[in-house]
């Protein structure tokens, strides 16, 4: 990020004093921030043509691309190949899991984690804050970790139990995890808007969403409030993903499960946010229980054959199901 954070908004065609002053009172302050804006807010900001913020967005995402930190507009299947070899992942903890997920959870996409209440979801994602502070060659990012927390689920002292149990320094691991608590979907939209100053300051390598449906749930209720927060929900999907690929960091979303009461044979668990949810994610996970155990199911992904995986969680978080029967 460091040749991104030298150029400056300035430097970019079309970009005067008074467009990047504008910029910067609407929180837009450097190339990658404005690489991952959406062209209606660009377009506002400035008032402008969407084309025109099309145009200004599109620059700063060239001079990403021409200093390497962003894939070009078209390249060839092997290279987006060897491009793909660079990308970095983290392990869960578990390698049962790990291998599920072909390495681990990995940057520049978004997972969704979702199943009931007590299905492991919170306990992944603790983990994770935990295990992303690792050096790469022990399965980390060598980054940190910014939680955003919706149903005030976060828990430092079971990031410092997790931490200390794995002979990993817990006061370090609690000052490199940084965490947000969110109130209503407004406040999550204007968080995940501004999160990419955070990111860029904080080295952040892992950004959690603890849950990423529930505020929207509770907020919009009723048939007539449906288009609104499917529509809100898309915006906010999308920029997830954007802030993924341009800051390479790995986007981690739990969900909820809604029930289908007249579904008589199989499982009558859906995930939350219908298709909105379904397009924006790149990989999903189902977790549920499985008496004291936990089961992850593979539901989608664009190169993950359907395939299932078990573990557990102890005071390590998650785990191997063999190791927590050694007591590891």
């Amino acid at each position: 990020m460091a040749e991104a954070l030298v150029l400056a908004l300035r430097d970019l065609d079309g970009i005067s004093p008074t467009v990047e002053e504008r910029l910067h009172d609407a929180g837009i302050e450097s190339v990658l921030e404005l690489a991952a804006a959406l062209p209606e807010e660009v377009a506002q900001v400035l008032g402008v043509s969407k084309e025109r913020a099309y145009e200004l967005i599109y620059s700063a995402q060239t001079a990403l691309m021409d200093s390497g930190l962003l894939d070009k507009s078209f390249l060839s299947a092997l290279d987006a190949l060897e491009r793909r070899k660079n990308l970095l992942k983290c392990t869960t903890g578990s390698k049962s899991l790990d291998a599920l997920l072909r390495g681990g959870v990995e940057t520049q996409a978004i997972t969704e984690l979702w199943g009931e209440y007590g299905s492991g979801k919170t306990q992944l994602c603790h983990t994770l804050c935990v295990t992303c502070q690792l050096s790469r060659k022990d399965g980390g990012f060598e980054g940190n970790g910014l939680y955003i927390d919706t149903e005030s689920t976060f828990r430092p002292e079971r990031l410092y139990q997790i931490a200390e149990a794995r002979g990993v320094d817990p006061t370090m691991v609690l000052k490199n995890t940084f965490v947000c608590r969110v109130y209503n979907s407004s406040h999550l939209e204007f968080i995940v808007k501004n999160v990419g100053k955070y990111i860029e300051k904080y080295n952040v390598r892992l950004l959690i969403v603890d849950s990423v449906i529930s505020l929207y749930r509770g907020e919009f209720t009723g048939r007539e409030t449906l288009a609104e927060r499917q529509q809100r929900l898309n915006k906010l999907l999308h920029r997830l993903l954007r802030i993924a690929e341009i800051y390479n960091v790995a986007v981690v979303l739990t969900n909820q499960v809604q029930s289908q009461p007249d579904m008589f044979f199989g499982d009558p668990n859906k995930p939350s946010g219908g298709h909105v949810m379904a397009h924006s994610c790149t990989y999903r996970i189902y977790l549920k229980k499985i008496g004291q155990d936990r089961k992850a199911i593979i539901v989608d992904s664009p190169y993950h054959p359907y395939s299932e995986a078990t573990f557990s969680i102890t005071d390590k978080g998650v785990v191997d199901i063999e190791d927590k029967r050694r007591g590891g």
